[in-house]
């Protein structure tokens, strides 16, 4: 068995990225002055780098076994989820190290036909050498899909917020989820991520089997920490988040709040669940504000 591969690369926490996420999730009420703390998956946004366009892939990702990926015999590739424990805040505009470490291939059985999982553990360090953050990745291969398109794009942008107004009622909070594929690509750019199936809509239709654009993985998870965030949950010591189910451009979506849990569901008589995200709270002995 292989080494794990692994790199180390120096990064600002951008403050140009982190406003532009701030502007999409409408959080108007967030400090982005310099040194302030990133919410929690923020780093997501404040850290993400274009891969170089000749590592890319004909779905819009780096090639399989390109950086630190290893080389799999699957060729779909989506974000299953993962967990993240924050040590330390992560300022706004400092400079950072980030490390990431790409484990070996794990051969599954899932419901719909052999899977390969891939985790991938990143570290994030201040210039002391502190750990500010470390996550495990869960990323998931499996074959191509053989269904045909059904949903086209909408026409237009939506006019209201991406994350609606909430609404209480007896232990649980909902707030609406709307997207369109204006949000699905600004949320693409800042993540740094040209992956086809979330901004190309024949592509993801006729080449991967679709019905439509799919809504990103850490944009649910991001949703679910922000709206976390709203309801007054103080910032996490640990945080976990699956993909349950994808979520299709457009398709009515709702981020619950129920005891401590956050989801993402379509309502309706029969709710299906697309995310789930779980927080740990920090004791406030550790809280560093």
């Amino acid at each position: 068995m292989s080494a794990p591969r692994q790199s180390s690369v120096d990064r600002v926490v951008d403050p140009i990225a982190v406003a532009g996420l701030a502007d999409l999730l409408g959080a108007t009420d967030l400090d982005l002055r310099a040194g302030a703390p990133l919410p929690p998956l923020w780093h997501w946004i404040a850290l993400a780098r274009w891969a170089a366009p000749e590592t890319l892939g004909p779905d819009g990702h780096p090639r399989l076994g390109t950086g630190i990926m290893p080389k799999v015999a699957l060729p779909r590739r989506m974000f299953g989820g993962g967990s993240v424990t924050f040590h330390a805040p992560i300022p706004l505009g400092d400079n950072v190290t980030v490390t990431s470490r790409a484990a070996e291939p794990r051969e599954r059985e899932g419901r719909t036909g052999p899977l390969i999982l891939v985790d991938v553990t990143v570290e994030v360090h201040d210039r002391t050498g502190e750990l500010l953050l470390e996550e495990v990745q869960n990323i998931v291969y499996t074959s191509a899909r053989t269904e045909s398109s059904t949903v086209e794009p909408a026409s237009e942008p939506l006019a209201d917020n991406l994350i609606g107004s909430a609404e209480t009622a007896a232990d649980e909070t909902r707030r609406n989820l709307r997207t369109d594929p204006v949000r699905l690509a600004r949320f693409s750019a800042l993540t740094a991520n040209s992956h086809r199936i979330h901004l190309d809509w024949p592509y993801a239709t006729r080449a991967e089997g679709y019905p439509g654009l799919v809504v990103h993985g850490p944009l649910m998870a991001v949703a679910l920490a922000e709206a976390a965030r709203r309801d007054g949950v103080a910032p996490p010591r640990t945080l976990r988040h699956r993909g349950l189910a994808p979520l299709f451009c457009g398709e009515p979506a709702q981020l619950v709040s129920r005891q401590g849990t956050f989801e993402v569901v379509s309502p309706g008589p029969e709710p299906r669940v697309h995310a789930r995200l779980e927080l740990d709270p920090t004791p406030k002995a550790e809280r560093r504000e």
